[in-house]
């Protein structure tokens, strides 16, 4: 896979101080553009935690996962900037790099991000399909990092002992609850049917539903007093023509207690 590299970025000068490189508290207001499909897209104004000239943190509660790509728009001080000097508003594409659940209420999540700033203009890769997740593959000679697909599943930053067992799909119906959101966060769609088979990081769920892949939707199983966000991975049919949807849990595990 090549190196994918945005354009229009001006070359750092040799000189500019390695404070900028470090962390600045400044709680900007700054609006975070979301394309999980094509035909689907979500903004949301928060505030940054903090932010270099190459990256900075905020937190959110839209779901996203590491390796996609978001839009921010933000009134970021000039001398902290790559491009656009002249610009209210400075608009740089960024890669998230981890993804937290810091809070959870009513069932409404919230998520801190660290996110790399990349350039001006996203890969062409991602125009084609939204859904695609990168990886850092370097700082680049102008300032800000290439990217290249990503060709395997991420390792998670931290592995605990349990995320090191082999793991464990148990085939059996469990009732749960798909709640599909719009760009509101609101449910859109919703449909109570069961599982073909779960895991502690996924699920494979029949469906009604024509949900695409790369959107996030709300799994919830009363009975396991569970409710988790994940990502769609997949739809299909099987065998017996009745699709599924193939979900990807992210923010927390499945509690398979019990069940296994």
């Amino acid at each position: 896979m090549g190196v994918i590299m945005s354009g229009n970025i001006r070359q750092e000068h040799e000189g500019k101080s390695r404070r900028l490189r470090e962390r600045l508290a400044l709680p900007l207001p700054v609006r975070v553009k979301c394309r999980e499909t094509r035909d689907h897209e979500w903004a949301e104004v928060t505030r940054l935690i903090d932010v270099t000239p190459f990256g900075a943190r905020f937190a959110l509660t839209h779901a996203t996962e590491y390796g996609r790509l978001l839009h921010l728009s933000l009134p970021l001080p000039r001398p902290l900037r790559c491009f656009d000097h002249s610009e209210d508003q400075y608009r740089v594409w960024v890669l998230v790099r981890f993804v937290k659940t810091v809070e959870v209420r009513n069932q409404v999540s919230r998520f801190e991000l660290g996110v790399a700033f990349i350039g001006k203009h996203p890969p062409a890769s991602y125009i084609e399909d939204p859904a695609t997740r990168y990886e850092v593959l370097a700082p680049g000679p102008m300032g800000l990092w290439q990217l290249r697909e990503m060709t395997k599943q991420p390792r998670p930053r931290y592995v605990s002992p349990a995320e090191m067992r082999p793991e464990t799909r148990v085939t059996m119906p469990l009732e749960v609850t798909i709640e599909v959101h719009d760009a509101n966060g609101q449910t859109e769609a919703s449909e109570v049917t069961v599982t073909e088979n779960v895991s502690r990081r996924g699920a494979a769920v029949f469906t009604s539903l024509n949900v695409e892949r790369g959107r996030f939707v709300r799994l919830t199983s009363h009975l396991h007093n569970a409710s988790l966000i994940a990502v769609v991975r997949g739809r299909r049919a099987g065998a017996n023509g009745i699709p599924r949807l193939h979900l990807e849990f992210i923010d927390r595990q499945f509690p398979l207690d019990g069940v296994e």
